[in-house]
């Protein structure tokens, strides 16, 4: 378990105590993001989002923040043991006490194609289709019982 420190705009807003945090954009580590509980989120919300990995409070949810913010997360000067960050599965970076990594959102968009005015008719068709969101048998309806 680590302990780690999140600051918004130099702003301390808390330490969790967890397996670790998720950083996200809505197009970026979606799917880490939604496994560690964290919302969907559609792809022209202009957010970051925060997810605790198996938190140790229950008291803990994920948050989503303006992409104007800055965080900076690390690992605070009086915590046990050092933790490790990974972008993206690929690059492991050992932070120790007192390390911190600042995330910001770039300000140069990342472009896509797409039909125009059908992006959430797509977003949506693809949850449906990937996910399964939302899908489930429909109940049977309630036959009327006669007393004979």
């Amino acid at each position: 378990m680590s302990s780690i420190e999140v600051f918004g705009d130099d702003e301390h807003f808390t330490t969790v105590q967890a397996d670790g945090i998720c950083v996200a954009t809505p197009t970026g580590s979606t799917a880490y993001n939604l496994a560690a509980g964290g919302a969907l989120c559609h792809p022209e919300n202009p957010v970051i989002l925060v997810t605790a990995i198996c938190a140790h409070t229950l008291s803990f949810r994920p948050i989503i923040l303006p992409d104007s913010i800055v965080l900076r997360v690390g690992v605070p000067y009086d915590a046990r043991t050092s933790s490790w960050a990974s972008f993206d599965g690929r690059e492991r970076v050992e932070l120790h006490p007192g390390d911190y990594v600042t995330i910001a959102a770039s300000r140069f968009p990342f472009a896509s194609v797409i039909y125009q005015g059908r992006s959430s008719e797509d977003w949506v068709s693809s949850l449906r289709r990937t996910l399964q969101w939302n899908s489930r048998q429909k109940q049977k309806s309630f036959k009327e019982w006669s007393e004979e």
